[in-house]
């Protein structure tokens, strides 16, 4: 005689939900580092070099929300 046996175990089924929210709160935690590091790293540019790449203090908000966030 066979039979199929299904055990599921209590602590796996109920960690399934917050799988998806952990790896939610990662991915926007990483995407606010590259904001952050983005804007600390452009900021700490002098205004000849931000000239140099074409952007001014005005748009490196702009500028590293882009980078994080896409357009």
């Amino acid at each position: 005689m066979a039979y199929a046996n299904d055990i599921n175990n209590a602590a796996t089924a109920s960690a399934r939900p917050f799988a998806g929210l952990f790896r939610t709160v990662q991915e926007r935690f990483a995407r606010y580092r590259v904001y952050r590091e983005t804007t600390l790293e452009l900021s700490g540019l002098s205004d000849r070099d931000l000239a140099d790449l074409g952007l001014s203090r005005a748009t490196i908000k702009a500028v590293a929300y882009e980078a994080a966030y896409g357009a």
